[in-house]
């Protein structure tokens, strides 16, 4: 069943993450949008092993929990992306802390890496069974840990059995000291502590990066990640910075900047990275997607895969839907035959 027409109009006027949870408990009820129409054959992809029906998936953030895995499957998505999942059960940031920027739409957030932590999250990613859709499953480190690392091998142990690829999150802003794990050195270090914990169940890992990186630090990740074994980047997370076009008077408030303003820089260094990474990794291009040009747009930036969540609070459920057949139409009209064709066709 799909929600009432008349409930998204309420969501919206509703504190921010108060319809968020609403949403989910009427996704776990049954009112979902189900997209019922069998993705077109340009749209399959392989990526690091695993064969997509179509390259649009949810970014972290939306399911933290691993809650309404289904149902968001069932909408249309070529594969989901719960978490971040942290350790031990966090409260995250105080309230209020998610904050929308209509005019402009964006959100930004200061969550914290609120999560009911990985005991819970993983009995239900082993209730959704593998081989039923695509699940990826972002791992972060507890806010009072003195051990990030011991986290992330804590976490890649724990849902490496049920999911089929991991991201390591250390982009997020807001927990304090997390982007300080993108150095060169430190994240060598992680990236390997990762790898060998999940040496009995391997599966692709990819690293989140933030967009708020220097030329150094771009130049760094690239190299690591050419070299440490790890399929690809997801680039990328939220921004800290605010664009002079930013309307709402809401921009300054702390935190992550999600939405149509970090369209244009993210796939600015996702097309970077392409070129720094030689096209020998895969990457996941993240950031103010609403349509199907923005999504063609990623890819042929270098994207394999991309991820949305914003854009589904503003434009709604059949978003995807709408996505995936302007995808479609626009790869024609490039000239490709399929979307592997055109990645990383326009970098730059």
């Amino acid at each position: 069943m799909d929600l009432p027409s008349t409930i998204i109009p309420f969501l919206r006027r509703i504190d921010p993450e108060r319809a968020h949870r609403l949403t989910l408990l009427a996704l776990k009820m049954g009112f979902g949008s189900s997209d019922p129409y069998a993705d077109q054959t340009s749209l399959a992809v392989e990526v690091a092993g695993l064969s997509f029906d179509n390259p649009i998936g949810l970014a972290a953030g939306f399911d933290k929990n691993a809650e309404v895995i289904s149902p968001m499957l069932k909408a249309g998505f070529g594969f989901v992306e719960t978490g971040t999942v942290t350790p031990k059960p966090q409260k995250g940031n105080t309230k209020p802390r998610v904050f929308r920027l209509p005019e402009d739409e964006a959100i930004i957030n200061r969550l914290g890496f609120n999560n009911q932590g990985l005991s819970a999250f993983t009995k239900r990613l082993q209730a959704h069974k593998l081989n039923t859709g695509i699940v990826g499953a972002n791992i972060g480190h507890n806010k009072v840990s003195t051990d990030p690392i011991s986290d992330y091998i804590t976490g890649a142990e724990g849902v490496s059995p049920y999911c089929d690829y991991l991201t390591i999150n250390v982009s997020s802003p807001n927990t304090p000291g997390l982007r300080s794990l993108q150095n060169k050195d430190t994240l060598h270090r992680l990236i390997e502590a990762v790898l060998k914990a999940m040496k009995r169940k391997p599966k692709p890992i990819f690293v989140k990066i933030a967009p708020d990186l220097t030329k150094v630090e771009r130049g760094d990740i690239a190299d690591v990640a050419i070299n440490s074994g790890i399929a690809g980047l997801i680039v990328s997370n939220t921004t800290t910075k605010r664009d002079a076009g930013i309307e709402n008077p809401l921009k300054t408030e702390m935190g992550g900047l999600s939405g149509r303003p970090l369209l244009r820089p993210s796939t600015e260094l996702l097309s970077e990275m392409y070129v720094r990474t030689k096209g020998k990794i895969a990457l996941i291009g993240v950031g103010g997607i609403t349509s199907g040009s923005d999504a063609y747009n990623k890819i042929c930036a270098g994207a394999s895969l991309v991820q949305l969540y914003t854009g589904l609070v503003y434009k709604g459920p059949k978003l995807v839907r709408r996505i995936k057949d302007d995808l479609a139409t626009s790869l024609k009209q490039g000239g490709f035959n399929c979307v592997a064709d055109a990645i990383g066709s326009q970098a730059k």
